[in-house]
């Protein structure tokens, strides 16, 4: 537990409840109904957007944050859209719109794409997140402080 007074720096380790939800409404994501989660704030664990939200409130804090798509998940950027081989896909490779498909880079990393269209040679994919280009409202509760 966090001394009387100290707010949620980074390197903290902290206990949340949380919810992410578009403005009207709809949940895209929810723990209220569960158990808080364990994030160490600066890790890497919690989104930076979403974490700069969290550093600098009271353990007890509950608030909600309405996030534009640029201080959220960003603007949907075009160049993020590709058109890749089709036969860069694996024989038998289900091919479904909206579906989201994971590339290993050469250095390791993952990425993620959802599959926009595709046509006998190609694939359409989108590289940006799911939710660039969307406002989103963060409700957080900092149940604990860990230091």
């Amino acid at each position: 537990m966090a001394p009387a007074n100290a707010a949620v720096a980074p390197g903290d380790t902290v206990l949340l409840r949380y919810r992410l939800s578009t403005p009207a409404g709809e949940t895209i994501t929810d723990n209220f109904g569960e158990g808080p989660e364990t994030f160490v704030i600066g890790a890497g664990e919690l989104a930076e957007h979403l974490e700069r939200c969290v550093v600098g409130l009271d353990e007890g804090a509950h608030r909600a944050f309405h996030l534009s798509p640029g201080e959220a998940f960003g603007e949907t950027d075009s160049a993020l859209v590709r058109e890749l081989a089709r036969e860069d896909f694996p024989k038998g490779f289900d091919l479904a719109a909206g579906s989201l498909v994971e590339f290993e880079l050469p250095d390791g990393r993952s990425v993620a794409g959802l599959i926009q269209s595709w046509t006998d040679t190609t694939v359409t994919v989108d590289f940006n997140h799911p939710l660039s280009g969307c406002p989103v409202v963060f409700e957080v509760e900092v149940v604990e402080i860990c230091r």
